[in-house]
């Protein structure tokens, strides 16, 4: 039953029996049978709307992986942290989205036969291959990330080619877009933190899924508003 409907019938039905001309006008049976009716509707009606807005969950949220750092943005709590994997840059099959591996794994049971897949993660990085600002020490040291949840939030969006989200969102991170080489087994884009850390200190050219700095170039990709052969920056927002 239509409540806009309902609180019209019984405000008529009121109104009727309040303006009649006769004070000791009494009630037929049917007419108090519909107030008594519309009464009870209102009354469950409200009970029911109370309790499905009770029954909402106060602490939805979104989450998203933080490449390139141990930690979350302000304002977001951690699910885990780890070290980023993926498939070998040489390998043909496999899996082309970079993985956060938990730091704490529960690992499965050894197996013989060849068909490794998933290696560490490594920034490369050299005098002509690096994001402004990085420093090249940086190279070939393994790469961390974290899985971030955000409350109260309902969608997460990586925005390529900005630092800054549009109006009505909120940024959780500003970082430089990264993905393999051109020569290499192709990967996901990912945004990874303009701050970015090493894993740790461990320094050796053990390669596995490679973070490259990408640029941008000119021709099908109109210049302007794009520049050409420039860092290509990117911002994870929520709303």
């Amino acid at each position: 039953m239509n409540l806009p409907l309902v609180t019209i019938v019984l405000t008529t039905v009121v109104v009727v029996v309040k303006n009649h001309e006769c004070k000791d006008y009494d009630l037929s049976a049917s007419d108090q049978s519909l107030i008594d009716m519309m009464k009870h509707y209102l009354h469950t009606s409200r009970k029911e709307e109370s309790s499905y807005h009770a029954s909402k969950p106060a602490d939805t949220g979104v989450t998203y992986v933080h490449w390139g750092k141990k930690s979350c943005p302000k304002g977001a709590g951690i699910v885990y942290t780890g070290q980023v994997g993926g498939t070998h840059y040489t390998i043909k099959g496999g899996g082309v989205n970079y993985l956060c591996l938990p730091g704490d794994p529960e690992n499965g049971l050894h197996q013989s036969y060849g068909n490794a897949q998933v290696y560490g993660s490594e920034y490369e990085l050299g005098s002509s291959y690096k994001p402004s600002g990085w420093s090249e020490s940086m190279n070939n040291k393994e790469v961390p990330c974290a899985v971030c949840y955000k409350k109260h939030r309902s969608t997460v969006l990586m925005i390529p080619g900005r630092k800054t989200c549009y109006k009505g969102w909120t940024s959780e991170y500003q970082g430089y877009l990264l993905s393999s080489h051109a020569n290499s087994f192709k990967k996901d884009f990912a945004c990874v933190d303009r701050n970015a850390e090493p894993l740790d200190n461990k320094n050796g050219s053990e390669n596995g899924a490679l973070f490259y700095a990408l640029r941008t170039k000119c021709g099908s990709l109109r210049c302007p508003p794009y520049s050409n052969e420039a860092d290509l920056l990117c911002v994870v927002c929520t709303k």
